[in-house]
């Protein structure tokens, strides 16, 4: 009988960037260029999670972790952001 371990904090934190990182087009042209509409700005969102990965890249370096409602708010932010580039037609629906 095996026991799953949950993993800790840092590997949870980890997991979202690495999954963020891979579904997001960070390095779309396309994507950095205003349209005629849009629902949220792609460019600005994609920045606000860039620069939300590289903070917590830096946190966790240095050897420090974020709390559990941090992770919480890390993962929200990304599933918002995915929605609404979803909304936006950059990224397909899941």
């Amino acid at each position: 009988m095996s026991i799953n371990k949950k993993p800790d904090r840092k590997t949870t934190i980890l997991n979202i960037i690495q999954q963020v990182r891979a579904q997001f087009p960070f390095d779309d042209v396309n994507v950095q260029i205003c349209g005629d509409s849009c629902i949220g700005c792609p460019k600005k969102l994609l920045e606000l999670v860039e620069s939300e990965i590289n903070h917590w890249e830096y946190v966790v370096a240095k050897g420090n972790l974020p709390n559990m409602s941090e992770i919480d708010y890390f993962a929200k932010l990304c599933k918002n952001i995915r929605r609404s580039l979803v909304r936006n037609g950059v990224l397909p629906p899941i």
